[in-house]
């Protein structure tokens, strides 16, 4: 099963009082209900949702409800469950029109019954963070839209050839939906998902960073070590003072250690207390003296 199935499970079998039941119909009805002259149409492919309104019909609203099951094989096996309800007075069409969405969990249990109808979730395990409601009509996206971004979801809507798609890409705000949905045990393997490529991300990051520096010193430790070699080659060592001098044996020594990995080595092999700015103080020095020779051989 896909993770938005197990996803829409979890909120069909979540125990709901009466009012909150009548506002999650509402919210699958505003979505995937068909409002004929005197019954209303619902079309359904999960089995848990399925129940979930068909009790909701029978037991809040006192509805006569006709089911009929059919068999559809296209990739695969799958049972399409249609529930014709007698509604000649058009209740439920009046219901909906009244609904009062005035507190956040009326709202919350209309959002249910909104996702369980057009909602879908990626599982993170599988592929990037993305949650959308699919809607075929443009008023209602709008509508939803509103009502969404009330209770601060930045939802961003997306015109498609046959619809509009409303959806949420990062991941802290997916995260915070399914807890509205109130599906706690998706939320408990969301979040564990989220921890995991999160800490995999900041380690690949430190590995990058690490990397980057490594790659960085040893390009200045080969320009350093370009200076020196001249300086020693031409016999310009003695233009350094002792310091210096030593600063730049002990780079020649070992040539692709960092600053501060030279500056221990010096500590321990001369018994004196070596800082990493001193070496770096003393490598100022010494391409200032190659400075001033290389300029002194380009005026000749």
């Amino acid at each position: 099963m896909s993770f938005s199935g197990e996803v829409k499970n979890e909120i069909a079998g979540s125990l709901l009082n009466e009012i909150e039941n009548r506002n999650l119909l509402l919210g699958y009805l505003y979505i995937n209900g068909e409002f004929l002259e005197d019954k209303v149409v619902v079309i359904l492919e999960n089995l848990a949702v399925a129940r979930k309104i068909l009790k909701t019909l029978k037991y809040s609203y006192k509805l006569d409800v006709e089911m009929t099951v059919r068999t559809q094989k296209k990739f695969k096996l799958k049972r399409i469950f249609i529930f014709e309800i007698a509604d000649k007075n058009r209740y439920l069409e009046k219901e909906l029109a009244n609904i009062d969405l005035n507190d956040r969990e009326s709202i919350s249990s209309f959002v249910k019954g909104v996702f369980l109808a057009a909602g879908s979730i990626n599982n993170p395990r599988k592929t990037g963070y993305h949650l959308e409601i699919y809607l075929s009509d443009g008023v209602k996206s709008e509508f939803l839209l509103n009502v969404l971004r009330g209770l601060h979801y930045n939802f961003k809507s997306l015109k498609r050839d046959k619809g509009y798609m409303l959806y949420l890409k990062t991941s802290e705000e997916i995260s915070d939906f399914l807890k509205l949905l109130g599906a706690v045990n998706s939320l408990f393997y969301y979040e564990d998902i989220r921890i995991y490529r999160d800490h995999k991300n900041m380690v690949n990051r430190l590995n990058n960073c690490e990397q980057a520096n490594l790659e960085k010193s040893l390009k200045t430790s080969d320009k350093q070590l370009e200076v020196i070699t001249y300086l020693r080659d031409h016999d310009y060592f003695p233009l350094l003072d002792d310091k210096t001098r030593q600063v730049a044996e002990y780079r020649l020594k070992y040539p692709e250690v960092s600053f501060q990995n030279l500056a221990d080595i010096m500590t321990g092999e001369t018994s004196k207390k070596v800082t990493k700015s001193f070496v770096n103080h003393h490598f100022r020095k010494i391409n200032e003296v190659y400075q001033r020779i290389i300029e002194i051989d380009e005026s000749k």
